[in-house]
């Protein structure tokens, strides 16, 4: 805000700046920490990656020097079923290593994006532009797999290709056993952070993917990113939910966060999982809609920590109103409400914040099969 109102191009401009960009580095080692250390699975949607290709190119144009060619390849229209921002993560993490390995010589950047099918008659076997990848002999299109992550936990179906490759100095299998090692770096002090490939990892994995890494010392790098594609990963959800993985349900429930943003985020887990979802970002008007229509919801879910109304209050007055009704209570860090506390009010559960998919499904699906038991 600062920067809209002071004059252009002066000294304090320039300053501010920096002080902008350490702020916007101390976010992203924050961001890049939490992403490793939680793992956590996340609501994604339908993703058309070559969009976040094209967009993570231009800011790349803009950022790498003039001595790095950027070519792009883009052969797929696929769509993932992902986190637009963490694959947007990814992308930018394996191009800014790339760039940072031809910093001093200059170099070519390709990034591509193809089609790639995992047999269902062998785990281990991709199909790639008439190319085939097995790990247990480790070629893929004549090249060796220094290190090839996951192939083995990858379900058989259509996948996404994502690829970034570079002309720099290339990494020693030593370098290369350690890359994705939280807080390993090759670079000097200042430089980087080490948590870049560890969160690459973590992010590709926790969406379903692998990554295979080809490098020899002066011959550069390629990292090969597998992301299933929408469809394929829609039926592994689907057919994990039938099967006992994520569970899922049919039932009304009512869900209450004085955060706009939980709010969304909770309708979006529920009604992916099956359930018809209403909400409210308020405890009073969560009553007032329950007083109305009591016998419609089969359970509610309420944050603790709301104004005018907490959680607790408004689970009192729902009781009144209905005894039976089953409750799931959200909360952070809470001394006003204990375990104890909770099933004496007639609390079924407690969720602690910050919720995610498989917890959230499997607490909703227990406490609504204890009611019908």
């Amino acid at each position: 805000m600062v920067l809209a109102d002071i004059p252009k191009e002066g000294l304090l401009e320039s300053n501010l700046r920096q002080v902008l960009k350490a702020a916007h580095r101390a976010k992203e080692l924050v961001k890049q920490i939490l992403t490793f250390s939680r793992q956590t699975e996340q609501e994604a949607g339908p993703v058309q990656l070559k969009l976040i290709v094209n967009e993570v190119i231009e800011l790349l144009r803009a950022s790498l020097p003039a001595t790095i060619e950027i070519r792009q390849n883009i052969q797929s229209d696929s769509a993932v079923l992902a986190d637009p921002t963490r694959v947007h993560q990814v992308l930018m993490n394996l191009c800014t290593n790339a760039g940072h390995a031809m910093r001093e010589t200059g170099g070519t950047l390709e990034v591509g994006l193809g089609n790639a099918v995992l047999s269902s008659s062998r785990q281990a076997q991709f199909r790639v532009s008439n190319a085939e990848l097995h790990e247990d002999d480790g070629h893929s299109a004549g090249r060796t797999p220094h290190l090839a992550i996951g192939y083995s936990e990858l379900i058989p179906g259509e996948y996404v290709k994502l690829t970034v490759s570079d002309s720099g100095h290339g990494m020693t299998p030593d370098v290369l056993e350690r890359i994705f090692d939280p807080f390993f770096s090759t670079k000097e002090p200042g430089d980087g952070t080490g948590m870049g490939l560890s969160v690459v990892h973590g992010i590709v994995k926790s969406h379903r993917g692998t990554v295979a890494v080809y490098s020899e010392p002066g011959k550069g790098s390629t990292f090969d990113v597998y992301l299933p594609v929408a469809e394929h990963l829609r039926d592994v959800w689907e057919r994990e939910s039938r099967q006992g993985g994520i569970p899922g349900g049919y039932e009304r429930v009512l869900f209450i966060d004085d955060e706009p943003f939980l709010v969304d985020t909770g309708k979006q887990i529920l009604s992916r999982l099956g359930y018809e979802v209403i909400t409210r970002t308020s405890g009073i008007e969560a009553l007032e809609l329950f007083r109305t229509k009591p016998d419609t919801f089969d359970m509610v879910i309420t944050d603790q920590t709301m104004p005018q109304m907490t959680g607790v209050e408004l689970v009192r007055e729902l009781m009144k109103i209905r005894p039976q009704i089953p409750v799931i209570l959200c909360t952070g860090f809470s001394e006003v409400i204990t375990e104890d506390k909770a099933k004496a009010l007639g609390i079924q559960d407690i969720l602690m914040k910050p919720v995610v998919a498989r917890e959230i499904a499997e607490t909703v699906r227990n406490v609504l099969d204890r009611k019908e038991g």
